[in-house]
């Protein structure tokens, strides 16, 4: 049941994992003064931004017996279109927005102030990028609704269920920050290639995520409608 249920979010919690920004801020954090606290924190602000985004939408859909009551189910279904199409949308301005060849983005004027945050600062950045990031929002959002909607899923199997789906969604951060502890300052060069590439490709790495994602929540939410 359990496998089912993550089977069913894999896709989502993929395009989550597949952040580009957050994983470049995470690279620069990794070579600061302050880098193992700061990447630490980040990594663990991530961590709690989707649990916490996560676990809202699984209450309400608890409190509205989205897997047993038709009502709900159809108004769970309509939630997930609207975030599929939403998905495709954002995927085709992305798409629209990659640099041309040879042009190379300027970053977001956030990144320029990662040299001089701390803990704190970098935990809440990860909550903001986890949970409130347009892309990861809609995400989360609509693989708490399809967990939310599994028939036959006690409170304990969904909450390991959505544990899963933390832990796979979090590997994109949680990797830099454990191959920089483990390989120490030899893992610069290698960091810092990834984060030129993700930097350059972001808007085409985004779009694609958003348009295969976004057409698999779509269809989730048309055929429990239907």
């Amino acid at each position: 049941m359990i496998l089912n249920a993550v089977g069913q979010v894999l896709g989502e919690a993929a395009g989550v994992l597949a952040s580009p920004l957050p994983i470049v801020a995470v690279i620069l954090m990794l070579f600061t003064a302050r880098s193992k606290a700061n990447s630490l924190s980040f990594l663990a602000g991530w961590i709690v931004g989707l649990a916490v985004l996560g676990a809202i939408v699984l209450v309400v859909s608890d409190s509205s017996d989205v897997s047993t009551d038709s009502s709900a189910s159809d108004s769970s279904g309509g939630l997930l279109i609207f975030l599929g199409v939403l998905c495709l949308v954002i995927a085709l301005r992305q798409w629209r927005k990659r640099p041309k060849p040879g042009e190379t983005p300027d970053p977001p004027k956030w990144m320029a102030r990662i040299d001089g945050i701390g803990p704190f600062a970098a935990f809440a950045l990860a909550i903001l990028l986890a949970a409130v990031n347009p892309k990861n929002l809609l995400l989360t959002v609509a693989a708490a609704t399809t967990v939310g909607q599994q028939p036959g899923l006690s409170t304990s199997e969904t909450a390991i269920t959505w544990a899963i789906f933390v832990a796979i969604a979090s590997l994109g951060i949680a990797i830099p920050v454990l191959y920089r502890l483990i390989r120490g300052d030899a893992a610069q060069a290698t960091l810092d290639a990834a984060k030129v590439w993700l930097q350059t490709h972001n808007s085409a790495v985004m779009a694609v995520i958003l348009l295969v994602i976004g057409a698999k929540i779509l269809g989730n939410g048309l055929s429990t409608v239907s």
